[in-house]
């Protein structure tokens, strides 16, 4: 009879503990997710457009004008066709495209400074070059001139 009396207590004391654990890894779980959350700042422009600038030559490199128009922007794209665009460019002609850095002026352009290579008369020659870069909606785009 005493051991019937006393598990009411044991099951209390066993459903504090239940709680007190599951209280832990509920605030454990929402500390991590919550630490996560402030370890995740948003990108810079300029990081977003060095990755989409750099992603851009990368295509050219590989002849792949197709996704290289994709990063056009979408009054460029209004004005040339994907076709029209392709038949415009070299394949080949390119070797090496490096984004060197991108400088933001304001909240919707940036520059662009970026050294190309390609085979001139037999001879690899590297080039600076310039390139603009603007905001539409949430997206950066490459500014064809």
């Amino acid at each position: 009879m005493n051991s019937l009396s006393t598990l009411p207590a044991e099951l209390r004391l066993w459903k504090h503990s239940v709680n007190s654990a599951l209280k832990q890894v509920v605030i454990g779980v929402l500390a991590v997710a919550l630490s996560g959350c402030a370890a995740v700042a948003p990108r810079s422009a300029e990081a977003i457009v060095q990755e989409r600038a750099q992603a851009r030559w990368d295509a050219l490199v590989k002849g792949d004008f197709n996704a290289a128009y994709g990063y056009l922007s979408p009054g460029s794209r209004s004005v040339i066709t994907a076709s029209d665009y392709a038949a415009s460019l070299r394949s080949g002609f390119w070797k090496a495209g490096t984004v060197e850095k991108v400088e933001c002026g304001s909240a919707q352009l940036c520059e662009v400074s970026a050294t190309i290579e390609y085979e001139h008369m037999g001879r690899r020659t590297k080039t600076p070059l310039r390139e603009s870069w603007i905001r539409d909606g949430s997206e950066w785009w490459y500014l064809q001139k």
